[in-house]
C-alpha cells in the first residue's frame, strides 16, 4: 500500500498551486520533505491527476532505449525525464544508462525477479552405450584389454598390501593390551 493516497497528494499540490505558501512551507505543513512536494507538482503538472495515482509497471527494453535517447537528445535531467515519461523513480533512469554503456540493448532487457538459479539446468544427455564386440575395431579392443589388466594388477597388489598389513594390525593390538 501506499504511503500517501490520491487525494492527500492532489490536496498538497493544490495548496502549493494555490500561491499562499512555497514547496517548503508547504512541506513542512504536512511533515514532508519539499522535494517530495516538488515532486508531485511536477507530476500534476506534466499529467495531471493521473500522475499522482500509483503506478507500478515494468517497461520494456525499446521503451527504456527511447527514454534514454528523449534525454540525451534534450540534454535532460534525470527527473525532468521522469517526470515528461511519468516514472516514479528517478533513479531506475540512471541505471538504465549505466546498463546501457555496459552491455548495451541487450542489458536494458528486463530480468525476472528473484535470485538467480546458482546451478544451470543439466541437458538430457543420454550415456552412449558401448558399442557392440562384432563393431569394435581391433585398436579399440586391445586399448580395452590393457585397460582390465591394469585394473586387475592393481586389485591385486591392493589385495597383498592389505593381507601384509593385517599381522602388523593384529601385533599392535596385542601390545596395547
Amino acid at each position: 500500500m501506499a504511503k500517501y493516497d490520491e487525494q492527500f497528494k492532489l490536496a498538497v499540490v493544490q495548496q502549493y498551486l494555490s500561491g499562499t505558501a512555497g514547496y517548503k512551507v508547504v512541506a513542512n505543513l504536512h511533515g514532508l520533505a519539499y522535494s517530495m512536494v516538488r515532486k508531485w507538482v511536477n507530476l500534476h503538472r506534466q499529467h495531471g491527476v493521473a500522475g499522482l495515482a500509483k503506478k507500478s509497471s515494468h517497461y520494456d527494453a525499446k521503451f527504456r532505449l527511447s527514454v534514454l535517447q528523449h534525454m540525451w537528445d534534450g540534454d535532460l535531467s534525470y527527473g525532468q525525464v521522469a517526470a515528461v515519461f511519468n516514472i516514479r523513480s528517478a533513479g531506475c533512469i540512471s541505471q538504465w544508462e549505466r546498463c546501457y554503456h555496459v552491455g548495451g540493448i541487450d542489458a536494458l532487457i528486463p530480468r525476472s525477479p528473484g535470485k538467480p538459479n546458482k546451478m544451470p539446468t543439466p541437458e538430457d544427455t543420454k550415456p552412449q552405450l558401448p558399442p557392440d564386440g562384432a563393431e569394435r575395431t581391433r585398436d579399440e579392443l586391445v586399448v580395452e584389454v590393457n585397460h582390465l589388466r591394469m585394473e586387475v594388477a592393481y586389485l591385486k597388489k591392493l589385495q597383498a598390501l592389505v593381507q601384509s598389513q593385517q599381522p602388523q594390525r593384529a601385533t599392535a593390538r596385542k601390545k596395547r593390551k
